[in-house]
């Protein structure tokens, strides 16, 4: 069985960075952070229904991978996507009134927790078929590359659909056509409730980018800073020679697969250890010993509380979807 320790794949060294990059990093993790926490309390509470998976511990990184893109560029992600949308750039309110299924939302409450989606800011989605969203993203990427538009698109994926065909259908594609795509595994150690060393015969995803002489690369994904770096270069790279990349970052979600989920399969001891490596916790660390006051830090923190809340007070008060019920039922006559 992989423990903890054996999963980290470098050793924990700060990378350099300042306060003006790391403090706005540090305050898209902390609002994902209360943002799921908020949705997780009005879930047991009875007023978002459907199915609905936290990205809580893997805040680091979609938000270190979303700040080495520019805004044009396109992303793809799974049914855990909370956390990539705001990164994307959508406000805490339309993405909060998806979760409650109101009008207000940004699929208009049609879509839910998994089917989240945005185009003015190329958020593409949102895909509850594990792994089929994979030749999407490089489809959309085909599609930058036909236009010759200078876009990249990146498309996240759990380890459990690195044994999906549609992954492998999306791999060979972007490395047969030599796609402007970054392919991001986040690797956070379970697939649902199944492990790795009973699912994966060779554990490291980014393995599979050699069967296609594509670049791969791999590492830890508690450092922000460090997410942002190693995702700049693939970026890079499949803007200026359109050639894409397979990134696994080995992470960990604090929380079950699902809110319906207790997560009985893994021991007390696993999950603790991984919380000493909180990003967050990390993070607010380093912005203290790189000079940043805390008071400042106490009024960003006061900040994000006072948006989450005010997100969680439109979306209650916002009218539900039903009201479209009538229009939905009446077009699928």
């Amino acid at each position: 069985m992989t423990l903890p320790d054996s999963a980290r794949v470098e050793p924990e060294q700060a990378v350099p960075t300042t306060v003006d990059e790391l403090a706005p990093l540090y305050r898209q993790m902390l609002a994902i952070r209360r943002m799921e926490e908020a949705a997780a309390k009005a879930y047991s509470q009875g007023k978002i229904g459907g199915f609905l998976h936290l990205i809580i511990g893997q805040e680091a990184v979609c938000v270190g991978s979303i700040a080495a893109l520019k805004p044009d560029d396109y992303v793809v992600a799974t049914y855990r996507e909370h956390g990539h949308a705001y990164a994307k750039g959508i406000a805490a309110r339309p993405i909060m009134a998806e979760l409650y299924g109101k009008k207000t939302g940004l699929v208009k409450g049609l879509g839910g927790s998994m089917h989240l989606f945005d185009k003015p800011t190329n958020f593409l989605g949102g895909h509850g078929i594990v792994g089929g969203h994979v030749p999407l993203a490089a489809g959309a990427a085909f599609a930058s590359k036909y236009r010759n538009d200078g876009r990249v698109t990146v498309c996240y994926f759990g380890d459990g659909a690195a044994t999906i065909g549609g992954f492998a259908e999306g791999l060979s594609l972007s490395a047969l056509w030599k796609l402007p795509i970054v392919l991001i595994c986040e690797n956070n150690q379970y697939s649902m409730g199944t492990p790795l060393y009973r699912s994966l015969a060779v554990e490291d995803v980014s393995l599979r980018a050699l069967a296609h002489g594509m670049a791969r690369d791999r590492f830890d994904g508690d450092d922000v800073i460090r997410v942002k770096r190693r995702i700049a270069e693939a970026v890079e790279r499949a803007r200026v020679t359109g050639e894409p990349t397979l990134v696994e970052i080995v992470t960990y979600r604090f929380r079950g697969h699902s809110m319906s989920d207790p997560g009985l399969y893994r021991t007390k001891e696993e999950v603790e250890e991984w919380r000493r490596r909180d990003p967050l916790n990390r993070s607010r660390s380093r912005l203290l010993e790189i000079g940043m006051a805390e008071a400042a830090i106490d009024a960003l923190e006061a900040d994000v509380k006072a948006e989450i809340e005010d997100s969680v007070k439109f979306a209650e008060d916002s009218a539900p979807a039903d009201a479209y019920a009538p229009y939905v039922m009446k077009g699928a006559q």
